[in-house]
């Protein structure tokens, strides 16, 4: 499961991650007041991955952006429980996509490693 801000690249790892054969679903929750949103969508996931970046990041990445970094920072609150929940925050501002997919698809192979849960 991943989550994030707007523009953060949620989608993107998603499709990544897909691409390796991990089953990842991205759940677009930053505008949702449901603080566990992630779980009511895909219950039994295992991971919960939470994706960041600072406005200058968002509004490079995605330059049609017309609110400013409040709106961001609203949308971090609303994700305050993934935050503290997630297995693994990964601030994306100095990470290429390639490199965001690495690192999440090490710590999803870390996790099964690890994991005694037979749905790993």
């Amino acid at each position: 499961m991943i989550v994030g801000i707007c523009a953060v690249g949620k989608s993107t790892l998603a499709a990544g991650l897909s691409g390796l054969g991990i089953n990842a679903k991205s759940v677009p929750q930053e505008h949702s007041v449901v603080r566990r949103l992630w779980e009511k969508l895909h219950p039994g996931a295992n991971i919960l991955i939470m994706l960041d970046a600072c406005f200058a990041t968002t509004k490079r990445r995605r330059p049609t952006i017309m609110y400013g970094p409040e709106r961001l920072d609203d949308q971090r609150q609303r994700l305050q429980t993934a935050r503290e929940l997630c297995d693994l925050y990964l601030p994306t501002d100095d990470l290429s996509i390639e490199e965001v997919r690495q690192a999440a698809a090490a710590w999803v192979a870390h996790w099964k490693g690890m994991s005694d849960d037979p749905r790993a």
